[in-house]
């Protein structure tokens, strides 16, 4: 990746988060921080305005929350979303399933270490999913926990492989994982993954992840 090849804004109404957030993304060379917003209105203005890679936005914000953000910039009815990585507190669990529904691309909690914040933005630029390891099974649960059974359906029957892919999907594999566990290459990785989104009517992995989740098709 060249200098900068990845552009991100931070949304949080704490200053010294913010200022965390800022050293630890900048201190690669392929991320740079473009834009700082304190609450939610002012958020979703610079987003559309700059058009970020990447909005790590926080779940807590004063005026519209995280998951309002999250709907506005990337939801279903949004032409051109952008893509969002949350960052909650267990507590909160509740409302990063709303910001799921809403689009965004990733969870993290703000106590994760540098690395993985630094995976979760190069993830959804790549637009992939990552969810903080210690938070997906948490929310994952609650997620099937209080589903329906029936659900959305299909439009087109999955595939006994691109089933397979969907459950690698809801662990958390990324593509190359997915080709490795799967002994298939990761162009076909991607292929099957812009088919099920197809067949399925989803938009990003973070929804494959519910959909998985919420029909108990992974443990």
């Amino acid at each position: 990746m060249s200098a900068a090849d990845i552009t991100v804004m931070l949304a949080d109404d704490q200053p010294m988060i913010r200022d965390c957030l800022r050293l630890i993304l900048e201190d690669q060379p392929d991320i740079s921080v473009v834009a700082e917003a304190a609450d939610g209105a002012e958020a979703v203005a610079l987003a559309r305005r700059l058009r970020p890679d990447v909005c790590l936005v926080d779940i807590q914000m004063p005026g519209l929350d995280g998951i309002e953000v999250t709907r506005a910039l990337a939801g279903p009815e949004v032409a051109d979303p952008l893509r969002v990585v949350v960052v909650t507190t267990f507590d909160l669990d509740e409302y990063v399933h709303g910001a799921l529904h809403g689009g965004a691309i990733g969870f993290v909690l703000k106590d994760v270490g540098p690395d993985l914040l630094v995976e979760a933005v190069r993830a959804a630029k790549a637009g992939d999913a990552l969810i903080s390891p210690s938070l997906t099974l948490r929310l994952l649960r609650h997620l099937t926990a209080t589903a329906a059974p029936a659900g959305r359906a299909p439009a087109q029957p999955l595939s006994g492989r691109e089933l397979e892919v969907v459950r690698a999907v809801a662990r958390g594999r990324t593509n190359q994982e997915i080709a490795a566990e799967l002994f298939i290459s990761l162009s076909t990785v991607k292929g099957h993954v812009s088919g099920i989104m197809t067949k399925l009517g989803l938009r990003n992995r973070v929804e494959i992840v519910a959909w998985a989740w919420e029909r108990r098709l992974v443990d």
